[in-house]
């Protein structure tokens, strides 16, 4: 038996590599997903490939209130209602020092990082509640475990996650909905590409190239390489999944043992 079937997942950042690669495996699984990006031209290459009969999409910024309201009623109107939430919208801001942190650059990631999860929940709940239960996923990362250089803005908002997860866990019980984390370590995702790019921009040096940062994040992972998309979003699908109903509360770490070593 499919472990997804007849469910209803609601997935933000839809269109970035760990949104994909979840949407793919829970249809895969007999999931029905709806996906949620500012990308619109990334949402229907996704839906095209996955089968309008599996999947739709909403362009929405998940920072307003409105719009996070209006996808969920797009879930319910499109395909019944919503079981799974995955608030996995995200977003790196720049790499530099606290003193030199633009203010409004940590507003921009704690907006899309903080607020627009918990706007996800503050809609998705209700509607859950109405199924009678369900899973929600927030993704986090390993720099919502520890503090990460040059990050303030999304170190910070990746501990906030947690902080609300655990929140939402203790509230949503009573109501049949599990909340968990996933915290990924370094993934294969244009983020990484980007936040490569940004420490060489920062280094200055001839000799810091996207290559030697590469290998310098790499070698801190005791697997010694980075995760891929799929390998998150096969977390994410137990915890959808009615495989993991005792799972709430919980942060979940998949990171290549990143966490259980030294800083």
């Amino acid at each position: 038996m499919l472990r997804l079937s007849e469910k209803v997942a609601l997935i933000t950042g839809g269109a970035g590599g760990i949104g994909q690669a979840a949407a793919r495996i829970f249809t895969g699984e007999g999931a029905k997903v709806v996906l949620v990006d500012r990308d619109e031209a990334s949402l229907q290459s996704v839906v095209s490939s996955i089968g309008e009969d599996k999947a739709s999409y909403v362009v929405a910024d998940v920072t307003q209130p409105e719009q996070a309201e209006g996808y969920v009623k797009a879930a319910i109107e499109r395909w019944g209602g919503v079981d799974i939430y995955l608030a996995n919208a995200g977003i790196e801001g720049i790499v530099s020092p606290i003193p030199d942190y633009p203010f409004d650059m940590f507003d921009q990631v704690m907006a899309v990082n903080v607020r627009g999860v918990w706007l996800g929940l503050k809609y998705v709940i209700p509607a859950m509640r109405e199924r009678g239960g369900g899973s929600i996923v927030i993704t986090s990362s390993t720099a919502g475990i520890g503090g990460t250089a040059g990050m303030s803005a999304y170190t910070t908002s990746k501990h906030a996650v947690i902080g609300m997860m655990r929140t939402a866990a203790i509230e949503c019980a009573p109501m049949g909905i599990r909340v968990n984390t996933v915290n990924p370590a370094p993934i294969e995702t244009r983020m990484m590409r980007s936040l490569e790019e940004m420490r060489v921009a920062a280094a200055d040096d001839s000799e810091v190239t996207v290559e030697r940062t590469k290998k310098a994040y790499s070698a801190r992972i005791p697997l010694q390489r980075y995760g891929d998309p799929e390998e998150v979003a096969k977390l994410m699908l137990f915890l959808a999944s009615d495989d993991s109903s005792y799972c709430t509360g919980g942060v979940y770490m998949v990171d290549g043992g990143r966490s259980a070593g030294s800083p």
